[in-house]
């Protein structure tokens, strides 16, 4: 118990303490508006921070991240360590895989534009912390990485910069610690409200040191220890961790198995050879950019709009000192980071790595063809849908304003597809994304397997456990429309409807 006369020190000094700690963070950046969304034009740019030969999945997902370059502007490669490899770091790897993407470009040219020069990617390799944590941090630890990081963060562009970290994180800890050594505050709150995070789980206490130190640091990641001991409940385990894991039930499994990556992935050219098989999950870090990928769900801009990486929600996980994008969420609100689902077996299923898992057979069907592209001509190739709706192309997602009880028609006989081939239509309400800010409304869909769907508004609100509050304002609902050929492999394109949903005015 605190004595009287402390208690009264305490009361005076309340204010002042409070006014310090306030000023500290606005030093240091509040946390960014997590209603935000990313607006831009133009390609994702994406720093890959890889423990790269500590085991076969980082090469896996560098394989697979080669494959979609054309649709990336990749920073930077970084080399880095990580609780599985403290003491070494491979960027050899890396520049092995680029010369073999180099072998593959010119075929990959044949089937779209803007695959980087291999040159140009190799320049862009570079070496992080050569020791573990931020015990490798500090005055005179700067590294290569750490520059290239701060070059790109600097750099006059109005996009975001995505930060993908296969491993330890402590390189980027060292470009914002030289960040903060030598720019005003100012300027380093602009640099960090730059970055986007997606971490692949806490591989060192270099992520839980910028989140305290940089509080307007945009973050996604499942806070866990160094051990691997969490990794069972991380939304990314739902990219092939169901029998390692244990964890994905539901999901079907056939797309991640090695024999799957012998027929689809490994017997197919360069890139395909230096593709190793997996010893305990496929391409564990892949998540990280799979969002990034131009499909047309535009997960990039919002990670509680969900997509191929997964979906999150803004929340404060325990032990953290401020909310980030995250895992969990409240069961009374129904607003949570999980995606129920239908799985395999016709069952519904409700989990963090369904989020991942319930685009599986579109993803792993992608990557095939694209790894098809590095030896087959244009005419001996699959290439995916283009989708229109109402009039609009492009892959942007549609914002309509609706009203409850009105139709909304939503046209995509405007679609195509590249080589020629029919077309199936999928309209679903993904009735979990987007609930940052705003209600999540309830939507009737009629036609949702033909290209021209009738969508009905229901409900500004959708139900909450109890009915304890009257809804207020609008709500907001996405609408989903997958278009698939009828080639081998069936590749799958998007389009997401955003539809802001209104009471009936009072007559």
């Amino acid at each position: 118990m605190i004595p009287d006369s402390s208690r009264k020190r305490w009361r005076r000094s309340a204010p002042l303490a409070a006014l310090a700690m306030a000023l500290a963070a606005s030093a240091a950046g509040a946390p960014a508006d997590p209603a935000h969304v990313d607006d831009f034009t133009g390609h994702p740019r994406v720093i890959v921070i890889s423990d790269i030969g500590n085991e076969p999945d980082d090469q896996m997902s560098l394989v697979r991240l080669l494959l979609y370059s054309n649709q990336l502007d990749i920073e930077a490669l970084i080399a880095s360590t990580s609780t599985w490899q403290k003491n070494a770091v491979h960027p050899e790897t890396m520049r092995a895989l680029v010369r073999a993407y180099g072998e593959a470009r010119p075929n990959l040219l044949r089937h779209a534009a803007g695959w980087p020069a291999a040159d140009d990617l190799d320049a862009r390799v570079f070496t992080g912390q050569r020791g573990y944590g931020m015990a490798a941090t500090g005055a005179g630890s700067n590294s290569e990485g750490a520059q290239a990081i701060l070059r790109a963060a600097e750099r006059d562009d109005s996009r975001p910069l995505w930060i993908c970290i296969w491993g330890g994180a402590n390189t980027l800890a060292q470009a914002l610690l030289d960040a903060r050594a030598s720019l005003p505050p100012a300027e380093v709150e602009k640099l960090v409200a730059k970055l986007r995070v997606y971490s692949i789980s806490d591989q060192d206490d270099a992520g839980a040191w910028m989140r305290r130190e940089f509080p307007g640091l945009f973050y996604i990641v499942q806070p866990t220890t160094q051990s691997g001991d969490e990794y069972y409940y991380a939304t990314w385990t739902g990219i092939s961790g169901d029998l390692y894991y244990r964890n994905g039930a539901g999901a079907d499994f056939r797309t991640v198995t090695n024999e799957w990556l012998d027929a689809n992935i490994r017997a197919k050219g360069p890139l395909g050879k230096l593709y190793p098989r997996f010893l305990f999950i496929m391409e564990g870090d892949t998540p990280s950019y799979l969002g990034l990928i131009d499909n047309g769900l535009n997960a990039y801009r919002r990670p509680d709009w969900g997509g191929w990486g997964g979906r999150y929600i803004y929340r404060q996980p325990r032990a953290e000192p401020h909310a980030i994008w995250t895992q969990g969420g409240d069961l009374f609100s129904r607003v949570t980071s999980q995606d129920t689902v239908r799985g395999i077996d016709g069952r519904e299923y409700t989990s963090d790595q369904a989020t991942i898992w319930r685009w599986r057979e579109a993803f792993q069907n992608d990557f095939a063809e694209r790894m098809s592209w590095t030896t087959a001509d244009y005419a001996h190739a699959n290439h995916a849908p283009v989708v229109a709706i109402n009039g609009q192309a492009g892959t942007a997602p549609i914002y309509i304003e609706g009203e409850v009880g009105r139709p909304i028609v939503l046209d995509a006989g405007g679609s195509r597809d590249p080589d020629g081939q029919p077309l199936k239509y999928a309209w679903f309400h993904y009735a979990e994304a987007g609930s940052t800010g705003t209600n999540l409304a309830a939507v009737a869909i009629a036609g949702e397997g033909t290209p021209k769907a009738v969508v009905t508004p229901t409900a500004a609100c959708r139900p909450q456990w109890l009915a304890m509050r009257r809804c207020p304002g609008t709500g907001t609902a996405h609408i989903v429309l997958a278009v698939t050929d009828d080639g081998t492999p069936q590749l799958t394109s998007y389009r997401r409807v955003i539809l802001t949903v209104r009471e009936p005015a009072a007559r």
